[in-house]
């Protein structure tokens, strides 16, 4: 299937899925008196979704080629513990009064996720050198990830203190963009814009790197500098994903598995495909949230879960039976 064909195969399902999502949810579009506020709400989600989306399913594409392991996912790298940490604190903060002083009450959580995740990003780069090996920033990011998850664990205790506070903080971390506003949506745009660019421009890097470390110094490649700045653009689309949805496992794990059968490894290639089913992915399960009968809202976090999960699954025993008969 040649790529331009692809890339329409990809544009038309995040449209169709998109315009599904602004037909399904609470309410009733026959209303003229409720029809723009409601395609208002409807529109400023689909347009969180995917954006998160194709964020985080572009930063898996290029932390699996820095790293050369297609088992990584953007939370590797602790950015994503950190950035979720910040959302938390900052929920916390405003519920005490001590936040929004100089800021629009509805632009302090995306504050405290760029500030959780630049203080992990900033831990990270401290460690990741010339000479260092990929384990040792992988074994980095997981204790980042683990010391962020139990103060998040913490401030989510103290959270409980007060229902609508300790409701705020748990619906952040299991996801979702039904709180998402229109400035945020907004404010989140430079950034994943910014990241998905500033990838694209690393595809040459990442395709040499898929070689190896010493392959890539031999070709001229510094693998050192390679991997912080990809790492940096990363960390600024997780934080910008993170800050618009909460946690979103699995998009950035499932995506790339399911295109590089399709589009190749070349990063050129990949990463625009990435970002276009990553969006569609996130769009539509967003869209499931809204369709399934509950008395409150399946959270995005779960719903990302229970189709990733099977899906990466089947994924694996596929490549197994290929690599058994291959």
């Amino acid at each position: 299937m040649k790529i331009a064909t692809v890339y329409a195969v990809l544009l038309v399902l995040l449209l169709g899925a998109a315009a599904a999502a602004l037909a399904v949810g609470h309410g009733d579009l026959s209303d003229p008196s409720m029809r723009v506020a409601l395609l208002e709400l409807r529109a400023t989600r689909v347009a969180a979704a995917l954006l998160a989306g194709a964020a985080l399913a572009v930063g898996g594409v290029v932390l699996q080629g820095v790293f050369r392991n297609p088992l990584v996912s953007p939370s590797i790298l602790g950015t994503t513990a950190g950035a979720s940490l910040g959302g938390q604190v900052a929920l916390l903060t405003l519920a005490w009064g001590s936040a929004g002083a100089h800021l629009p009450t509805e632009m302090v959580v995306p504050f405290g996720c760029l500030v959780g995740a630049a203080l992990s990003l900033i831990i990270v780069l401290a460690f990741c050198r010339e000479r260092t090996g990929t384990l040792m920033l992988i074994l980095t990011g997981f204790i980042l990830s683990s010391l962020f998850l139990a103060l998040g664990g913490f401030a989510t205790s103290l959270a409980q203190d007060q229902w609508d506070v300790g409701r705020a903080v748990v619906s952040f971390t299991l996801g979702g963009v039904a709180g998402t506003s229109l400035h945020q949506v907004f404010a989140a745009v430079p950034f994943v814009v910014l990241g998905l660019l500033a990838s694209w421009g690393w595809s040459g890097t990442l395709d040499i790197l898929l070689s190896g470390e010493d392959e890539a110094r031999t070709l001229g490649v510094s693998v050192g500098q390679a991997r912080r700045w990809t790492v940096v653009w990363v960390a600024v689309l997780t934080s910008a994903a993170i800050a618009l949805g909460g946690n979103v496992a699995f998009v950035g794990l499932v995506v790339p598995h399911v295109l590089r059968p399709i589009v190749g490894v070349r990063h050129r290639r990949l990463i625009p495909a990435a970002a276009l089913l990553g969006a569609t992915f996130l769009v539509g399960c967003d869209l499931i949230t809204r369709i399934i009968p509950s008395r409150s809202e399946l959270p995005l976090g779960v719903v990302t879960g229970i189709i990733g999960a099977p899906i990466f699954l089947f994924l694996l025993a596929r490549s197994y039976r290929e690599a058994l008969h291959g």
